[in-house]
């Protein structure tokens, strides 16, 4: 098995002192950082490629699709705000336009990115481990809780994560799954590529989508409404085979105080640093941290003294490298 960060070890001393150690983390969560950095520029330029043999790539493909998708949700709304009947297929300049707006608002791009890339995660899981993409032991413990609420809440999100496997297959985006701050990000952008003329049909449009929405009911709304809800018991849902990786990642990004889309980026190969410091930032015992890794990344060992990096200073390590914007 190849050991993270053995290249770095291996100019050292046998016995691996806590300041070295955390010399390694710093560095690979600067890499990582760094890297982090390039997504929205590189995903931008993708996007906006004439040659579209760069979306080969399933995650460009995937991210492209539902940028074009909340883009037509958006239009079909002006539409019918704007008198229509029926629902026309959009004007292909109109689409292209707030296609290309759309994609040009980084937290916008790194949040399709992130649903991207936990629609991978899920399904490679599904592939190597079994996991089931919707029903977790987790989520059907909730199912066949006592409490009529909690059994209630969690009903609904096996039937939202139902419907973003659908949306994900079809590289989809449903307007109300949307984060409130980028939903009104979405509305924004839909007034300026309309411009003055169409002004008046905007805000009619804007005035539906804002009534419909419920944050709350959304399938993270959902998620975070379970994870918060179990209290100090929320750890438990740090362990991925239990858990499934919906509730895991909210999990994660709750305990260790990151963004859900930051903490779904940490699973990627190269975020190895911020992955191990933000389940122990979450207060996971490094054995549970191993375990983790153990099914998110077979072929990696966490390095020699890991365990003397406690939760704290592991907060303190990822709250000094920041997250990608």
């Amino acid at each position: 098995m190849l050991r993270y960060g053995r290249s770095m070890f291996d100019s050292a001393q046998n016995t691996v002192t806590a300041e070295a150690l955390e010399a390694v983390l710093r560095h690979d969560l600067a890499q990582g950082e760094a890297m982090a950095g390039t997504v929205v520029p590189i995903l931008r330029h993708l996007l906006t490629s004439e040659d579209r043999s760069v979306f080969s790539d399933e995650i460009i493909a995937r991210v492209r699709g539902m940028v074009a998708d909340t883009a037509r949700q958006l239009l079909d709304g002006l539409a019918q705000a704007d008198g229509e009947t029926e629902r026309p297929e959009p004007d292909a300049e109109k689409l292209a336009a707030l296609s290309a707006a759309l994609a040009g608002n980084s937290a916008f791009l790194c949040h399709v990115h992130a649903l991207a890339l936990e629609w991978r995660l899920t399904e490679r899981l599904q592939d190597r481990l079994a996991f089931d993409p919707v029903l977790s032991p987790m989520l059907q413990t909730h199912i066949a809780s006592a409490n009529p609420e909690i059994a209630a809440t969690a009903m609904k999100l096996l039937a939202a994560q139902v419907r973003f496997c659908q949306s994900q297959r079809r590289m989809m985006l449903p307007l109300g799954e949307l984060p409130g701050d980028l939903l009104h990000t979405a509305l924004i952008t839909l007034r300026s590529v309309a411009g003055d003329e169409g002004a008046a049909a905007v805000a009619a449009a804007e005035g539906v989508f804002r009534r419909r929405y419920d944050e709350t009911g959304s399938r993270i709304g959902l998620i975070a409404r379970i994870v918060t809800g179990m209290g100090s018991g929320g750890a438990a849902a740090l362990h991925l085979r239990d858990a499934g990786v919906a509730l895991f990642l909210t999990a994660l990004a709750i305990g260790s105080g990151q963004d859900r889309d930051v903490a779904i980026l940490s699973t990627n190969e190269s975020q190895l640093a911020r992955l191990a410091l933000a389940l122990r930032a979450a207060g996971l015992r490094p054995e549970g941290v191993r375990d983790q890794f153990v099914a998110l990344h077979p072929d990696v060992e966490l390095p020699d003294g890991f365990e003397r990096i406690g939760p704290d200073r592991a907060a303190a390590l990822l709250a000094a490298a920041g997250g990608r914007g």
